[in-house]
């Protein structure tokens, strides 16, 4: 945790000021900050909550806070197989800083009943929503900074660029990417972790106004209201084609040696809780499955079939080139996928109607977002546009069309911007084209 009173001293390099107080005004620098670590050096000393009394200590001072609570959680991508939290943030005014390590808190309940009723504050929070959730951590009020920033046109978004741009801070962040499973983690790191909840609350009030005099507060609120009752995508059905490199080969039979080989790697990777990539690499199986080795010894020696665990666990990796080898249950050269259309290129041969509806639609939806000062996938996601452009309504209105978009999750302002755009395109393709046949006839 740190002393919420320890952080109103702290001065970025080149006189660009932090919060002058927990809840206090920031004051912008008038240039940015070079690049270095001093603002982070400055910072006292933070330290990992472990201990289940002083949690219940730290709970007691978030809940007597005021405001927003800030949240942010650190995984080890990368490194192990499960996304678990190795790491929770925590920040509030009147507070302060506490970072919990949630392998030896367990149960969050405490806290959980302590803020379920406040706003939390996030960067990106649909990448911590589901490890928070593991731990009980479940939100029913969000405002999302990096998503915020989207919605306000800034054109980086990315905690660093949007702190920099409003608070005039500039963060060195060297550690986003690190393996947080580490234990004792170094203090370099927790002065990062430490920091992306800090900054929020003074972020989130800048983007607040930022988004007020943009008249973009409903489309903000709309958003963070979807990412919470956002449903997580289906599992693939066959994973193991997404296997990098896999154009390379050619065959059933090598296709079933990389299926019994990736399925081999992730079951050994989700045992020891170790990334998959880091036990055996995509190349490597890919390596195997063109070579079919007829033996370990053959597999072996292969130099291409490289990996941490490549030789360690040689045993499993024969078994499952063998069992690919041998199997009758040869998989399609193709798969089924998970795409429910031809991808847009496509479709001029396969559907030219839809093609040309597309087309004149998409136009429409980048325009408005244009207009808007909106990244277009924000203003309507490609999906979306793409299936209603493949199967439209019946008839082409404002209002069936609304429907159909409502029906894939577009938000009502969503439908309210680009409804009539796209019915009107819709009409004016369909119009193009029977003038064409009737020209050509």
């Amino acid at each position: 945790m740190t002393d919420p009173a320890s952080e109103a001293d702290h001065t970025a390099p080149g006189g660009s000021a932090a919060p002058a107080a927990p809840g206090g005004p920031a004051a912008p620098a008038a240039s940015a900050a070079p690049a270095d670590h001093a603002f982070e050096d400055s910072h006292a000393a933070v330290r990992v909550i472990e201990d289940r009394d002083e949690y219940l200590r730290a709970v007691a001072a978030i809940g007597a806070g005021h405001g927003p609570v800030a949240v942010d959680a650190e995984r080890a991508s990368g490194y192990r197989y499960s996304q678990r939290a190795y790491l929770i943030q925590v920040f509030r005014r009147g507070a302060g800083a506490f970072l919990f390590d949630p392998i030896a808190i367990g149960d969050f309940t405490e806290l959980q009943d302590a803020i379920v009723d406040e706003e939390w504050l996030f960067h990106a929070a649909s990448q911590d929503l589901p490890c928070l959730q593991e731990v009980g951590l479940v939100p029913t009020r969000i405002f999302d900074t990096e998503l915020g920033a989207r919605i306000a046109g800034f054109p980086r978004v990315g905690l660093g660029a949007v702190v920099e741009q409003l608070l005039g801070i500039t963060l060195a962040k060297a550690h986003s990417a690190a393996d947080w499973s580490t234990r004792p983690l170094p203090q370099s790191w927790l002065v990062y972790a430490a920091l992306d909840v800090e900054l929020l609350p003074d972020l989130r009030d800048a983007l607040a106004a930022a988004l007020d005099e943009a008249g973009k507060s409903r489309i903000a609120e709309e958003e963070f209201a979807a990412v919470l009752t956002r449903a997580p995508k289906p599992p693939r059905a066959e994973p193991w084609r997404r296997l990098s490199g896999m154009h390379a080969l050619r065959g059933a039979r090598a296709l079933a040696i990389a299926r019994a080989l990736w399925t081999a790697r992730d079951e050994y990777a989700r045992a020891t809780d170790v990334a998959p990539g880091r036990t055996i690499p995509d190349a490597a199986i890919v390596a195997a499955a063109a070579a079919s080795p007829a033996s370990k010894a053959e597999l072996g020696a292969l130099k291409a079939f490289t990996g941490r665990a490549s030789r360690s666990e040689l045993d499993r990796w024969w078994a499952a080139v063998d069992e690919g080898r041998t199997t009758e249950d040869l998989p399609k050269l193709r798969g089924s996928g998970e795409a429910t259309l031809p991808p847009p290129r496509a479709w001029a041969d396969r559907n030219p109607e839809a093609d040309r509806r597309y087309k004149a639609a998409r136009a429409a939806v980048v325009a408005r977002a244009e207009e808007l000062d909106l990244p277009v996938e924000n203003l309507l996601t490609p999906e979306t546009l793409r299936l209603v452009s493949w199967e439209p309504p019946t008839p082409i209105a404002t209002e069936t069309v609304g429907a159909v978009l409502a029906s894939h999750d577009a938000r009502p302002w969503q439908v309210e911007e680009t409804a009539s755009r796209i019915a009107h395109a819709f009409v004016a393709a369909g119009q193009a084209l029977a003038a064409e046949s009737n020209t050509g006839s």
